[in-house]
Protein backbone atom coordinates (compact mmCIF):
# COMPACT_ATOMS: atom_id res chain seq x y z
CA UNK A 1 0.00 0.00 0.00
CA UNK A 2 1.34 2.92 -1.15
CA UNK A 3 -0.95 5.62 0.48
CA UNK A 4 -3.98 5.97 2.61
CA UNK A 5 -6.99 8.35 3.37
CA UNK A 6 -7.16 10.48 6.78
CA UNK A 7 -10.41 11.41 8.15
CA UNK A 8 -12.54 12.89 11.06
CA UNK A 9 -15.76 12.57 11.44
CA UNK A 10 -16.41 11.28 8.24
CA UNK A 11 -14.37 14.61 6.76
CA UNK A 12 -11.22 13.77 4.62
CA UNK A 13 -8.27 15.48 6.53
CA UNK A 14 -5.76 14.54 4.32
CA UNK A 15 -3.58 12.35 2.34
CA UNK A 16 -0.21 9.86 3.74
CA UNK A 17 1.87 8.57 1.38
CA UNK A 18 4.86 6.27 1.20
CA UNK A 19 7.92 8.56 0.53
CA UNK A 20 11.31 6.86 0.67
CA UNK A 21 11.75 5.64 4.08
CA UNK A 22 9.04 7.93 5.87
CA UNK A 23 5.32 8.94 5.30
CA UNK A 24 4.64 12.07 3.84
CA UNK A 25 0.78 14.15 4.79
CA UNK A 26 -0.79 16.47 2.99
CA UNK A 27 -3.78 18.11 3.96
CA UNK A 28 -7.11 18.31 1.62
CA UNK A 29 -8.19 21.56 0.69
CA UNK A 30 -11.43 21.46 2.06
CA UNK A 31 -10.23 20.52 5.60
CA UNK A 32 -7.74 23.66 5.06
CA UNK A 33 -10.85 25.80 5.12
CA UNK A 34 -12.73 24.29 8.08
CA UNK A 35 -10.67 22.28 10.25
CA UNK A 36 -8.01 22.47 13.09
CA UNK A 37 -4.56 21.61 13.33
CA UNK A 38 -4.15 18.09 14.02
CA UNK A 39 -0.55 18.34 15.89
CA UNK A 40 0.02 21.99 15.81
CA UNK A 41 3.77 21.93 16.01
CA UNK A 42 4.86 19.35 13.60
CA UNK A 43 1.42 19.80 11.23
CA UNK A 44 0.27 23.17 11.40
CA UNK A 45 -2.84 24.27 9.11
CA UNK A 46 -1.41 25.06 6.20
CA UNK A 47 -0.78 24.10 2.22
CA UNK A 48 2.09 21.52 1.25
CA UNK A 49 3.30 18.07 2.09
CA UNK A 50 5.04 17.32 5.34
CA UNK A 51 7.62 15.14 5.60
CA UNK A 52 9.31 13.96 9.32
CA UNK A 53 12.57 14.79 9.72
CA UNK A 54 13.22 12.17 11.90
CA UNK A 55 12.50 8.63 12.32
CA UNK A 56 10.93 8.42 15.96
CA UNK A 57 7.99 6.28 15.14
CA UNK A 58 9.14 4.50 12.21
CA UNK A 59 8.89 6.84 10.04
CA UNK A 60 5.64 8.16 10.75
CA UNK A 61 4.51 12.20 12.30
CA UNK A 62 3.52 11.19 15.71
CA UNK A 63 -0.02 11.37 15.34
CA UNK A 64 -0.38 8.96 13.39
CA UNK A 65 1.95 6.44 15.37
CA UNK A 66 -0.72 7.41 18.36
CA UNK A 67 -2.72 5.44 16.15
CA UNK A 68 -1.10 2.62 16.09
CA UNK A 69 -0.67 -0.51 18.86
CA UNK A 70 2.19 -0.43 21.11
CA UNK A 71 3.80 -3.89 22.06
CA UNK A 72 0.73 -5.82 22.98
CA UNK A 73 -1.10 -4.32 20.05
CA UNK A 74 2.05 -4.94 17.74
CA UNK A 75 2.39 -8.82 19.03
CA UNK A 76 -0.79 -9.08 18.04
CA UNK A 77 -1.04 -7.31 14.71
CA UNK A 78 2.13 -8.89 14.02
CA UNK A 79 0.52 -12.48 14.78
CA UNK A 80 -2.40 -11.54 12.87
CA UNK A 81 -0.79 -10.79 9.79
CA UNK A 82 1.80 -13.80 9.72
CA UNK A 83 -1.65 -16.29 10.35
CA UNK A 84 -3.17 -14.52 7.27
CA UNK A 85 -0.20 -15.13 4.81
CA UNK A 86 0.95 -11.30 4.79
CA UNK A 87 4.35 -11.10 5.70
CA UNK A 88 5.32 -7.63 3.77
CA UNK A 89 3.87 -5.23 5.20
CA UNK A 90 5.02 -1.21 5.32
CA UNK A 91 3.19 1.46 8.05
CA UNK A 92 0.19 2.09 5.77
CA UNK A 93 -0.94 -1.11 5.57
CA UNK A 94 -0.78 -1.63 9.54
CA UNK A 95 -2.91 1.43 9.89
CA UNK A 96 -5.66 0.43 7.56
CA UNK A 97 -5.90 -2.89 9.59
CA UNK A 98 -6.64 -0.24 12.22
CA UNK A 99 -8.82 1.54 9.99
CA UNK A 100 -11.57 3.15 12.85
CA UNK A 101 -10.74 1.24 15.66
CA UNK A 102 -7.78 3.17 17.09
CA UNK A 103 -7.42 5.34 19.76
CA UNK A 104 -8.08 8.99 19.49
CA UNK A 105 -10.16 10.01 16.49
CA UNK A 106 -8.85 9.49 13.44
CA UNK A 107 -9.80 6.88 11.27
CA UNK A 108 -7.48 5.37 8.02
CA UNK A 109 -9.79 4.48 4.33
CA UNK A 110 -9.40 1.90 2.50
CA UNK A 111 -9.53 0.40 5.45
CA UNK A 112 -8.84 -3.94 6.05
CA UNK A 113 -10.42 -4.01 9.64
CA UNK A 114 -11.30 -7.71 10.60
CA UNK A 115 -15.33 -8.23 10.60
CA UNK A 116 -16.06 -11.23 12.35
CA UNK A 117 -18.10 -11.37 15.48
CA UNK A 118 -17.37 -12.87 18.83
CA UNK A 119 -18.97 -13.37 22.25
CA UNK A 120 -16.52 -11.84 24.54
CA UNK A 121 -15.48 -12.89 27.79
CA UNK A 122 -13.17 -11.73 30.74
CA UNK A 123 -11.65 -14.63 31.66
CA UNK A 124 -11.22 -16.30 28.46
CA UNK A 125 -9.30 -13.36 26.85
CA UNK A 126 -6.73 -13.24 29.94
CA UNK A 127 -6.39 -17.06 29.15
CA UNK A 128 -5.75 -16.39 25.26
CA UNK A 129 -3.75 -13.61 26.26
CA UNK A 130 -1.53 -15.93 28.14
CA UNK A 131 -1.06 -18.75 25.82
CA UNK A 132 0.64 -15.72 23.58
CA UNK A 133 2.45 -14.21 25.91
CA UNK A 134 3.78 -17.72 26.89
CA UNK A 135 4.51 -18.33 23.01
CA UNK A 136 1.55 -21.56 22.93
CA UNK A 137 -1.35 -21.80 20.61
CA UNK A 138 -3.72 -18.87 21.01
CA UNK A 139 -6.80 -17.80 19.15
CA UNK A 140 -5.27 -14.90 17.35
CA UNK A 141 -8.56 -13.03 15.66
CA UNK A 142 -10.53 -13.59 18.68
CA UNK A 143 -6.98 -11.58 20.66
CA UNK A 144 -6.54 -9.47 17.72
CA UNK A 145 -10.50 -8.37 17.27
CA UNK A 146 -10.39 -7.01 20.66
CA UNK A 147 -7.19 -5.58 21.67
CA UNK A 148 -5.19 -5.38 18.43
CA UNK A 149 -5.36 -1.36 18.30
CA UNK A 150 -4.49 -1.25 22.26
CA UNK A 151 -1.20 0.82 23.34
CA UNK A 152 0.65 -0.15 26.48
CA UNK A 153 2.94 -2.96 27.30
CA UNK A 154 0.20 -4.94 29.12
CA UNK A 155 -2.74 -7.15 27.44
CA UNK A 156 -5.90 -4.44 27.44
CA UNK A 157 -9.03 -4.87 24.92
CA UNK A 158 -11.42 -1.99 23.81
CA UNK A 159 -15.25 -2.55 23.63
CA UNK A 160 -18.38 -1.38 24.35
CA UNK A 161 -20.50 -2.48 27.24
CA UNK A 162 -24.30 -1.19 27.69
CA UNK A 163 -23.45 1.99 25.37
CA UNK A 164 -20.33 2.61 27.41
CA UNK A 165 -16.94 2.22 26.29
CA UNK A 166 -14.19 0.71 28.26
CA UNK A 167 -10.93 -0.08 28.31
CA UNK A 168 -10.04 -3.16 30.00
CA UNK A 169 -6.61 -4.25 31.11
CA UNK A 170 -5.43 -7.99 32.15
CA UNK A 171 -2.40 -9.52 33.39
CA UNK A 172 1.05 -9.63 32.60
CA UNK A 173 3.03 -12.40 33.55
CA UNK A 174 5.59 -9.37 34.77
CA UNK A 175 2.58 -8.76 37.37
CA UNK A 176 1.96 -8.78 40.44
CA UNK A 177 -0.40 -10.43 42.34
CA UNK A 178 -4.15 -8.18 42.25
CA UNK A 179 -2.35 -6.12 39.86
CA UNK A 180 -5.70 -4.93 38.98
CA UNK A 181 -7.26 -4.72 42.09
CA UNK A 182 -3.87 -2.45 42.56
CA UNK A 183 -4.82 -0.09 39.66
CA UNK A 184 -8.09 0.18 40.53
CA UNK A 185 -7.23 1.73 44.53
CA UNK A 186 -4.55 3.88 42.76
CA UNK A 187 -7.37 5.69 40.33
CA UNK A 188 -10.23 5.73 43.46
CA UNK A 189 -7.35 7.37 45.38
CA UNK A 190 -6.68 10.27 42.57
CA UNK A 191 -10.20 10.58 42.08
CA UNK A 192 -10.34 11.34 46.11
CA UNK A 193 -7.49 13.76 45.59
CA UNK A 194 -9.49 15.67 42.65
CA UNK A 195 -7.08 14.78 40.00
CA UNK A 196 -9.01 14.91 36.76
CA UNK A 197 -9.55 10.92 35.81
CA UNK A 198 -12.24 8.48 33.91
CA UNK A 199 -14.66 6.76 35.48
CA UNK A 200 -13.24 3.62 36.66
CA UNK A 201 -14.58 -0.34 37.22
CA UNK A 202 -13.02 -3.54 38.63
CA UNK A 203 -14.57 -5.94 36.38
CA UNK A 204 -15.26 -9.20 38.34
CA UNK A 205 -13.40 -12.50 37.67
CA UNK A 206 -13.32 -16.17 38.16
CA UNK A 207 -9.66 -16.47 38.06
CA UNK A 208 -8.07 -13.35 40.03
CA UNK A 209 -9.38 -10.20 41.76
CA UNK A 210 -11.01 -8.21 38.74
CA UNK A 211 -10.00 -6.64 35.86
CA UNK A 212 -9.31 -3.03 35.72
CA UNK A 213 -11.50 -0.60 33.35
CA UNK A 214 -11.86 2.80 32.70
CA UNK A 215 -13.82 4.38 30.32
CA UNK A 216 -12.45 5.77 27.21
CA UNK A 217 -12.97 9.32 27.86
CA UNK A 218 -11.33 9.82 23.59
CA UNK A 219 -15.46 8.21 23.15
CA UNK A 220 -18.54 10.83 23.93
CA UNK A 221 -21.81 10.35 23.20
CA UNK A 222 -21.19 8.28 20.37
CA UNK A 223 -18.34 10.53 18.74
CA UNK A 224 -14.88 10.29 18.55
CA UNK A 225 -12.46 12.77 20.26
CA UNK A 226 -9.09 13.64 18.67
CA UNK A 227 -6.42 13.02 21.13
CA UNK A 228 -2.86 13.56 21.04
CA UNK A 229 -0.16 12.19 23.29
CA UNK A 230 2.77 14.76 24.25
CA UNK A 231 5.38 12.57 22.67
CA UNK A 232 3.26 12.78 19.22
CA UNK A 233 3.51 16.48 20.09
CA UNK A 234 6.91 16.61 20.50
CA UNK A 235 8.00 13.94 18.15
CA UNK A 236 9.68 12.53 21.34
CA UNK A 237 10.37 8.72 21.72
CA UNK A 238 8.89 7.61 24.75
CA UNK A 239 10.06 4.42 25.27
CA UNK A 240 13.34 6.15 27.02
CA UNK A 241 13.36 9.32 29.25
CA UNK A 242 13.11 12.60 27.02
CA UNK A 243 11.06 14.91 29.36
CA UNK A 244 11.08 16.94 32.41
CA UNK A 245 8.03 18.21 34.02
CA UNK A 246 9.57 21.67 33.39
CA UNK A 247 8.80 20.78 29.76
CA UNK A 248 5.76 19.45 30.24
CA UNK A 249 3.88 21.96 31.60
CA UNK A 250 5.56 24.19 29.43
CA UNK A 251 3.68 22.47 26.73
CA UNK A 252 0.65 22.43 28.25
CA UNK A 253 0.79 26.22 29.30
CA UNK A 254 1.08 26.65 25.30
CA UNK A 255 -1.39 23.81 24.15
CA UNK A 256 -4.25 24.73 26.63
CA UNK A 257 -3.53 28.06 26.13
CA UNK A 258 -2.57 28.76 29.72
CA UNK A 259 -5.76 26.88 31.02
CA UNK A 260 -4.79 27.41 34.98
CA UNK A 261 -7.10 23.97 35.76
CA UNK A 262 -5.11 22.21 33.47
CA UNK A 263 -1.89 23.20 34.92
CA UNK A 264 -3.29 22.59 38.67
CA UNK A 265 -4.05 19.23 37.81
CA UNK A 266 -0.68 18.43 35.78
CA UNK A 267 0.22 19.44 39.78
CA UNK A 268 -1.40 17.06 41.06
CA UNK A 269 -0.77 14.34 39.11
CA UNK A 270 3.47 14.94 39.24
CA UNK A 271 2.74 14.81 43.23
CA UNK A 272 0.84 11.91 42.84
CA UNK A 273 3.00 10.30 40.71
CA UNK A 274 6.39 10.99 42.69
CA UNK A 275 4.63 9.80 46.09
CA UNK A 276 2.68 7.30 44.80
CA UNK A 277 5.67 5.28 43.18
CA UNK A 278 4.29 5.75 39.35
CA UNK A 279 7.87 5.47 37.74
CA UNK A 280 6.33 4.89 34.12
CA UNK A 281 5.10 8.36 33.98
CA UNK A 282 6.92 8.45 29.91
CA UNK A 283 5.84 11.34 27.38
CA UNK A 284 3.04 8.80 26.27
CA UNK A 285 1.02 8.19 29.32
CA UNK A 286 0.01 12.88 29.03
CA UNK A 287 -2.44 13.20 26.03
CA UNK A 288 -4.47 16.09 25.00
CA UNK A 289 -8.26 16.15 23.94
CA UNK A 290 -9.68 18.72 21.25
CA UNK A 291 -12.25 20.80 21.83
CA UNK A 292 -14.08 21.49 18.63
CA UNK A 293 -16.48 23.66 19.94
CA UNK A 294 -13.83 26.36 21.81
CA UNK A 295 -11.75 25.22 19.46
CA UNK A 296 -8.80 24.76 21.88
CA UNK A 297 -6.88 21.63 23.18
CA UNK A 298 -7.45 20.76 26.77
CA UNK A 299 -5.12 18.51 29.25
CA UNK A 300 -6.82 14.91 29.04
CA UNK A 301 -8.25 12.89 32.49
CA UNK A 302 -5.43 11.21 33.69
CA UNK A 303 -4.49 7.45 32.62
CA UNK A 304 -1.98 4.96 33.55
CA UNK A 305 -1.71 6.22 37.00
CA UNK A 306 -0.65 3.04 39.30
CA UNK A 307 2.55 1.65 40.74
CA UNK A 308 4.94 1.24 38.48
CA UNK A 309 8.70 0.72 38.36
CA UNK A 310 11.47 1.42 35.38
CA UNK A 311 14.66 -1.03 34.72
CA UNK A 312 16.83 2.01 36.26
CA UNK A 313 14.73 3.09 39.09
CA UNK A 314 13.73 6.49 38.64
CA UNK A 315 10.84 8.40 36.54
CA UNK A 316 11.01 8.35 33.26
CA UNK A 317 9.73 12.09 33.50
CA UNK A 318 12.27 13.88 35.50
CA UNK A 319 11.24 16.40 38.19
CA UNK A 320 13.41 19.68 38.13
CA UNK A 321 16.00 17.78 36.73
CA UNK A 322 16.04 14.58 38.92
CA UNK A 323 14.67 11.20 38.24
CA UNK A 324 14.91 9.85 42.09
CA UNK A 325 15.15 11.51 45.66
CA UNK A 326 12.53 14.75 44.67
CA UNK A 327 11.95 16.81 46.96
CA UNK A 328 8.93 19.38 48.06
CA UNK A 329 11.17 22.16 47.05
CA UNK A 330 11.85 20.47 43.48
CA UNK A 331 7.67 19.89 42.86
CA UNK A 332 7.43 23.55 44.12
CA UNK A 333 10.33 24.89 41.64
CA UNK A 334 9.00 22.95 38.67
CA UNK A 335 4.93 24.58 39.92
CA UNK A 336 6.70 28.12 40.17
CA UNK A 337 8.25 28.22 36.94
CA UNK A 338 4.81 26.98 35.50
CA UNK A 339 3.24 29.98 37.38
CA UNK A 340 1.00 28.21 40.10
CA UNK A 341 0.38 29.82 43.38
CA UNK A 342 2.33 28.85 46.27
CA UNK A 343 -0.12 28.18 48.46
CA UNK A 344 -1.81 25.83 46.27
CA UNK A 345 0.94 23.66 45.90
CA UNK A 346 1.91 23.49 49.16
CA UNK A 347 -2.22 22.38 50.09
CA UNK A 348 -1.74 19.75 47.00
CA UNK A 349 1.39 18.23 48.31
CA UNK A 350 0.19 17.92 51.64
CA UNK A 351 -3.37 16.44 50.38
CA UNK A 352 -1.11 13.94 47.97
CA UNK A 353 0.76 12.68 50.68
CA UNK A 354 -1.80 12.30 53.76
CA UNK A 355 -4.31 10.35 50.60
CA UNK A 356 -1.33 8.35 48.89
CA UNK A 357 -0.13 6.89 53.06
CA UNK A 358 -3.75 6.39 53.78
CA UNK A 359 -5.35 4.80 50.83
CA UNK A 360 -2.14 3.11 48.97
CA UNK A 361 0.75 2.49 51.86
CA UNK A 362 0.12 -1.16 51.68
CA UNK A 363 1.71 -1.42 48.12
CA UNK A 364 4.28 0.93 49.11
CA UNK A 365 6.05 -0.76 52.34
Amino acid sequence: MEKLNVYFEDKLVGYLAKYENKYAFEYDSNWLANGFSISPFSLPLKKGVFIPNMMVFNGFFGVFADSMPDSWGNLLLDRYLKKNGINHTNGLTRLSIIGSTGMGALEYKPNNEMKDNFNFNLDRYQEEANKILNKEDSDIDYLFKFGGSSGGARPKVLINIDGVDWLIKFESRFDFQDFGLCEYEYAKACEEIGINIPPVKLFESKTNSGYFGVQRFDRREGEKIHMITAAALLEADFTSPCLDYNELFKLTKIITNDNIADLNDLFLRMCFNVYAHNLDDHAKNFSYLYDIKNKIYRLSPAYDMTYSNTYYGEHTTSVNGKGIDITDDDLIVVGKKAGLKLDYMKESINKVKEIVNRRLGKYLK
